[in-house]
């Protein structure tokens, strides 16, 4: 059990970085839209010049291109996130791999003559990746490829040789493994994953036929998860793969939540998003349900602690508000009132199922600023953005309202409800803050890890460190909350220390002291 959750800790940790960039894509697809958006040249006449159009045009056009090659971004993305060292060698096996594996996929098709006519891949559950006539796996070719190369990679890549076969020792002795690997690997695919995609396709049906109840339960497991680190095993298959949906937009199939309204975007011909952006509607608890909760801490704070909470909530709650980053604000109660946090699930899941119900085919996974950038030059017509707001202010009331009343009902100590001895902070942050130096700061999260000898691998995502350990049990907390570690999570030997927005710059001075 032990073990299997250390890989699952890992390959979750592993999807961070090209799931990181998508956004990124979407964004320059949006601000290309907001150039090339014919209707918003009726308010704004500058926007009609052809040359601001046919610039906006170019710009959606090429992020989207990045929407028909997700496979390959997933395919060298992961490796990077696998290597425990020399990332830059594994994202390279990653690269060499996946090309194989493409190829032999069709080599085999070819071979055994079942590579249909162009006008008949579709219907045959084929299509080109790379200028390669493939089974269309989507991006479990690049997910499957790429947990392979960075497995094999972190297992080999310290092989070494003597003498003249010192040449083929390290990251080439991985190439020469994961050669053959991938060419079986695509050879077996081309028998194997006809049946894969029937139960996915039957997986899809199944979801898709529980309606709002399944909608409601895939967000209360997005959000109940994210303690755990896994909760991008939950959203990532509906964001990237055929179980959020399978549609064709501009006459390019995309699979996935998020590439359809990507493509969407930037497609004229399209008149409304489609419903699949249900399961990219996380950001109704990010943008209106979280907020609200912190505004019922705050006026359930004590008194003379009022003026501390809202220090530190306002900060937290604009966080989530703004760009969608909710863990400092989860976190702030998640530890000393965990009942709220499963609540939180609870109402995520219900904020999605009203956004089904009502309708809504409007884009909010994150914050306000996506929000916008993503929905105001679409109109009302294609996004009715309007409605989400309806959702997302009802959300707010119901918020506020559960989380003030089992506050006040169970005296739980939420900021500015602590105890008279206990300060009023999110776990040190303040403190940390207050050193204004990083002196000493990796060698005193070290300390806290157990020591150099305990630490195996160091990374982060958005807002957590992420440790591999030998020994989790000489983690010292108290040592890494000094530090302005909101909260500690162990799984397996896998420990995160959750930082917030400043993570990237703990990592760093923990590597430096290293």
């Amino acid at each position: 059990m032990k073990s299997a959750v250390n890989a699952l800790q890992n390959f979750g940790k592993s999807l961070y970085g090209p799931v990181l960039i998508l956004p990124i894509v979407g964004l320059f697809i949006a601000f290309g839209n907001v150039l090339g958006n014919g209707n918003l040249a009726e308010y704004l006449p500058f926007l009609g010049h052809p040359s601001i159009q046919h610039t906006g045009v170019l710009i959606s056009k090429s992020a989207v291109s990045v929407l028909a090659n997700l496979a390959l971004v997933f395919g060298v993305g992961i490796p990077i996130g696998l290597a425990a060292k020399d990332k830059g060698y594994a994202a390279l096996i990653g690269l060499v791999t996946f090309i194989v594996f493409i190829n032999a996929m069709n080599v085999t098709l070819q071979l055994q003559g079942e590579l249909a006519p162009a006008d008949q891949m579709r219907a045959a559950g084929q299509s080109m990746v790379l200028g390669v006539q493939v089974l269309e796996m989507g991006v479990f070719a690049g997910i499957l490829t790429g947990a392979l190369s960075g497995y094999l990679y972190n297992r080999y890549s310290s092989v070494q040789f003597s003498g003249a076969m010192a040449i083929y020792s390290g990251h080439c002795f991985v190439a020469i493994i994961m050669l053959p690997v991938s060419m079986l690997l695509g050879v077996v695919m081309s028998e194997l994953w006809p049946f894969a995609q029937h139960g996915i396709s039957a997986l899809a049906l199944a979801i898709k036929g529980a309606g709002a109840f399944g909608v409601a339960i895939y967000g209360f497991l997005e959000r109940i998860l994210v303690p755990t680190g896994l909760h991008h095993l939950v959203y990532t298959p509906f964001l990237y793969t055929e179980l959020g949906g399978t549609a064709d937009v501009c006459g390019n199939i995309y699979q996935g939540a998020r590439n359809i309204y990507f493509a969407e975007m930037a497609c004229p011909s399209v008149h409304q998003l489609s419903s699949t952006v249900v399961w990219d509607a996380r950001g109704i608890s990010k943008m209106f349900g979280l907020p609200a909760a912190a505004l019922a801490m705050y006026m359930t704070a004590k008194p003379e602690r009022k003026a501390a909470a809202k220090a530190i909530l306002i900060p937290a709650a604009l966080t989530s508000m703004l760009v969608g980053v909710t863990e400092p604000l989860e976190f702030s109660f998640l530890f000393v009132a965990p009942l709220l946090f499963g609540v939180h699930a609870v109402l995520t899941g219900i904020g999605m199922m009203l956004f089904y119900l009502l309708g809504v085919h409007a884009i909010g996974a994150n914050g306000i600023i996506d929000f916008i950038l993503y929905n105001l030059p679409l109109g009302t017509e294609k996004s009715n953005w309007p409605m989400y707001i309806v959702v997302g202010l009802t959300m707010s009331v119901i918020y506020f309202l559960v989380f003030r009343f089992l506050i006040r009902r169970f005296d739980m100590k939420t900021p500015g409800r602590e105890d008279d001895e206990q300060e009023t902070k999110l776990y040190s942050k303040q403190e940390y803050q207050a050193k204004g130096s990083n002196d000493g700061l990796g060698e005193a999260i070290i300390e806290g890890l157990g020591g150099r000898a305990n630490i195996e691998v160091v990374d982060n995502c958005y807002t957590r460190l992420r440790v591999t350990v030998r020994d989790v049990t000489v983690i010292d907390e108290p040592r890494l909350k000094s530090t302005g570690a909101k909260g500690v999570i162990k799984q397996g030997n896998n420990v995160q220390v959750v930082y917030g927005l400043h993570v990237k710059k703990m990592r760093e001075a923990v590597e430096t002291y290293l």
